[in-house]
């Protein structure tokens, strides 16, 4: 049984621990080797009823406002995961994010070691270790799980938390994990149509009285659903230019997106699909998610990268690399803070900082940002 893999770097580690595995094309865990986004070949699935042409006065994101706040995503072992939600209620941050992925690492050697729990579970915990803050899951591929399931768990966790619960999803990019565990990896334009779906399932399942759905993919009866969701709420993530942005505008609560260029065009994309959707852009709550390192000045900057590299048991060039790709945000703290800044500027509401937790780096941090 051959293994077949591909790096975004040059390396070719293979542990022995790997040798009975099926063939697996492997992109890097941590970022995909190419960003996925909608193009003109994707099929269109409207589940929703169409609406005339929004009115540009209401697509328009106003400035000001509420500023941006500031969370934490972070993948470790629960204790070291209610460490950070502990800090962040103390902090009085709003909310803490975990991932939803069966395979963690920068390559086959690391992933073969490192721990990959179940969100799902853990979140179920910190429901009830804390009070105040908000439990989002960012994000969930949607080939994943069933809908049904996904609805059940929601309501559960909705429930668990007394109402503080985030539902996040997206297509799913890495290809490996599905090999691995043997989900289907449908092409991109299906797994869009597979989103779209399993959102305007779960609208249904959580509509009283209940609505059914039917569609492609999935099917729900018009069944009154118990026990009730409290204040379950959705989000949708994605890096895609137009597919992601409007299916969020039109299903989700919250539009994490991708900070990269174009981002103000990715606004104003879920905005106009909230309006035809007959929904308040203004509700929307527009997120976004990255790396965020930053020091008083480059010498400083360099002793923190090497810092979070030991921490993270990657090599300096690789942690390099992985910043790199996911345009991390990098630099002295007035540089970071001046970034941040145009982020805010185009309607970016909230700011979920990756890279784990530091007891030391994380509240310094988030000194700097939000003084």
């Amino acid at each position: 049984m051959a293994i077949v893999m591909r790096y975004i770097s040059s390396a070719s580690v293979v542990t022995t621990s790997l040798v009975s595995v099926t063939t697996v094309r492997w992109e890097a865990f941590d970022m995909p080797a190419r960003w996925y986004h909608g193009g003109a070949s994707e099929g269109r699935v409207h589940l929703l009823p169409r609406r005339r042409s929004p009115d540009p006065d209401r697509v328009a994101y106003r400035a000001g406002g509420t500023p941006m706040e500031y969370a934490i995503q972070i993948v470790a072992p629960y204790e070291e995961l209610s460490a950070a939600a502990h800090f962040s209620e103390a902090r009085g941050l709003p909310a803490l994010a975990v991932p939803d992925h069966y395979l963690y690492g920068h390559d086959p050697a690391q992933a073969a070691t490192r721990p990959a729990p179940d969100v799902f579970v853990q979140l179920g915990a910190l429901a009830r270790e804390t009070t105040d803050l908000e439990l989002v899951l960012l994000v969930s591929p949607v080939t994943f799980r069933h809908p049904a399931v996904l609805l059940k768990m929601g309501i559960e966790l909705d429930l668990l938390s007394g109402g503080r619960f985030t539902l996040g999803l997206g297509t799913g990019w890495m290809e490996a994990e599905h090999e691995v565990f043997g989900f289907p990896f449908p092409p991109l334009a299906e797994r869009f149509e597979m989103l779209e779906e399993a959102l305007a399932y779960i609208r249904a399942g959580l509509a009283d009285p209940p609505t059914g759905f039917e569609g492609r993919h999935f099917r729900l009866l018009p069944w009154p659903i118990r026990p009730r969701a409290r204040r379950l709420r959705l989000l949708v993530g994605g890096i895609g230019p137009r597919r992601t942005p409007s299916i969020a505008g039109r299903y989700a609560d919250e539009f994490n997106a991708f900070h990269g260029p174009g981002l103000a065009d990715r606004i104003a994309v879920a905005r106009a699909a909230a309006v035809e959707a007959g929904r308040d852009p203004d509700a929307l709550l527009v997120s976004s998610v990255t790396w965020v390192v930053a020091a008083p000045d480059r010498a400083d900057l360099e002793r923190r990268l090497d810092r979070i590299a030991a921490r993270q048991g990657r090599r300096r060039d690789e942690l390099d690399r992985l910043l790199e790709a996911r345009r991390a945000i990098v630099g002295t703290f007035d540089e970071v803070r001046a970034r941040l800044a145009e982020l805010e500027a185009l309607g970016v509401r909230r700011f979920y900082l990756q890279g784990g937790f530091d007891p030391e780096l994380t509240p310094e941090l988030l000194d700097v940002l939000e003084g």
